[in-house]
């Protein structure tokens, strides 16, 4: 059986990537010393069906707006009501590595119909990802693969893989800077993607940006609102981290922590972990294969030992060739972690949602033990298109505290934390000019009209907290609470929460003040 995935849509893009470094550019100041970039020209020809296509010409450096320059795929579906139309709507799916050229023809039908009758709807593959200029460390996939053949499939466990991981990827970060011929590696920052979002509010006509980001997406969104303040129209940004947190870790004890620590990650990923065990438990075995007799008690316990099991000896599902060996990290980490974040199943879309998991982990308590089975080892494919953004954007402390960080991040929250650890450790021998055009805020620039956040109380990846604390920061914030679990508002539908989102969208009107909404549907 191939090992469960989510659809790009409804990754965080890796509940599973990200990291980074320190240093500044302070925006404001570089966007007044440099000439304005010249507005792309969007010649649009139909593609897949119902969309249009474009290839956009951006900076590479926005220092030097001259200079080199960047290739973006860009994707929209026209507005259906076009005597009412409004203008566009641009969407960024999360990631960061989620071609948005993918994800919109993939999640379309899913936006309001308001919407999609009174919007332009498009998106685009950030600089680096997709179809768009990418940053290409190796000549093919295979020669990716042979320098990360010798890693686990999911986080390294013990002093030997531990050591193994870090200078295997501080070798693929100095594989990255040998190869990079155009100095791109120094301009893929969040910043960077942000301004070249503003050229194509412009290359579109729009005087101010409509937007929806999801998970990473909220993240650029917020970069934009803050570069950009008096271009703001109405922006939502469903499941967002606390940008103070993410990017700098400026806070009492934050600083050396990792990343996805200092945002709450594993926490988050621990309390809904054990959410889906209780309600698994509460549903019994008729809605939730893993149940166990004795109810939510019994059902954590049985997966204390399912995982403990699994680090002793892996199992194997599936029949050859398309077999997966798991074993405590990898089953944890690669399958586990991305299935909490669709809670409810989605019609029509197999393999979502909660009771799927139950199903995954029945399984594997039901295998047999293979101890003769090879673990899976290598690493995902194109990496760069997802360390480029991650390891631009954030601080992260020295390569040899990581597994300290591990330790701690185990303590806290059980066999999920070390993923989130070793997702950004990744980062620690990324090339330092990464960091070049890096945002650091200020995250409160009073912008022209108000930003409606959308956050899920039991949100797995970025905590509910994060949009708490992004709203309360931004200088016009205005915080929907969903009550529910799962990753996005939009991968885990409220046509209460859509209601909102439409009539922000549309008319800019703001819900009132501490307005929660429920899920469409429960996951058992």
């Amino acid at each position: 059986m191939p090992r469960p995935r989510l659809t790009s849509a409804f990754r965080l893009g890796a509940a599973a990537a990200a990291a980074l470094l320190l240093a500044g550019l302070a925006p404001a100041a570089s966007a007044a010393a440099a000439p304005a970039a010249p507005v792309p020209r969007l010649d649009w020809r139909s593609c897949v069906p119902d969309f249009d296509c474009a290839r956009a010409t951006v900076p590479m450096d926005y220092r030097d707006p001259a200079g080199r320059t960047v290739e973006l795929a860009v994707i929209r579906h026209p507005a259906t009501d076009r005597a009412h139309r409004i203008g566009s709507l641009f969407f960024n799916p999360g990631g960061p590595g989620v071609p948005g050229t993918q994800a919109l023809p993939a999640v379309y039908g899913m936006f309001p119909e308001q919407v999609r009758e009174r919007f332009d709807i498009v998106s685009f593959d950030p600089r680096g990802i997709g179809a768009s200029t990418t940053l290409d460390c190796f000549p093919d996939a295979a020669a990716e693969q042979q320098l990360l053949a010798g890693l686990p499939a999911g986080y390294p466990v013990g002093a030997a893989q531990e050591s193994a991981w870090s200078a295997t990827y501080a070798r693929f970060g100095r594989q990255c800077a040998d190869t990079d011929r155009t100095g791109l590696l120094a301009h893929l920052s969040t910043a960077d993607t942000a301004r070249d979002l503003d050229l194509l509010r412009a290359a579109v006509g729009d005087r101010r940006l409509s937007y929806l980001g999801t998970s990473y997406g909220s993240y650029l969104g917020t970069t934009y609102a803050n570069l950009f303040p008096d271009r703001v129209r109405a922006l939502v940004l469903d499941s967002a981290p606390d940008p103070v947190a993410w990017s700098t870790g400026r806070g009492p004890g934050q600083r050396a922590l990792p990343p996805f620590l200092r945002t709450g990650g594993d926490l988050a990923a621990t309390r809904t972990l054990d959410a889906f065990l209780d309600q698994c438990g509460d549903a019994g075995p008729a809605a939730c294969a893993f149940a166990a007799d004795g109810g939510p008690a019994a059902t954590r316990a049985k997966f204390d030992e399912l995982i403990d099991r699994l680090g002793r000896t892996p199992v194997t599902l599936g029949t050859a060739p398309q077999t997966v060996t798991f074993d405590q990290a990898s089953a944890v980490s690669s399958t586990v972690l991305p299935m909490l974040y669709t809670a409810a199943p989605l019609p029509g879309v197999p393999g979502f949602g909660w009771p799927a998991l139950g199903g995954l982990l029945q399984q594997l308590w039901t295998a047999a033990p293979d101890a003769s089975a090879p673990l899976p080892t290598g690493g995902a494919l194109r990496q760069a298109q997802t360390l480029g953004t991650l390891c631009a954007d954030t601080a992260n402390p020295p390569a040899s505290s990581y597994p300290a960080a591990a330790a701690l991040a185990r303590d806290r929250a059980g066999a999920t934390g070390p993923y989130w650890v070793w997702q950004t450790q990744r980062c620690t021998g990324w090339p330092a000019e990464a960091a070049r055009d890096r945002y650091t805020g200020p995250w409160d620039r009073p912008t022209s009209a108000p930003i409606l956040v959308v956050g899920l109380t039991g949100d797995p990846a970025w905590p509910y907290e994060g949009s708490r604390a992004l709203a309360d920061t931004l200088a016009r914030g205005r915080l929907l609470t969903v009550d529910g679990y799962g990753h996005t508002a939009l991968g885990n539908p409220s046509a209460c929460a859509w209601q909102y989102e439409e009539r922000y969208l549309v008319s800019g009107a703001l819900p009132p003040a501490g307005t929660v909404c429920e899920p469409d549907h429960r996951p058992f």
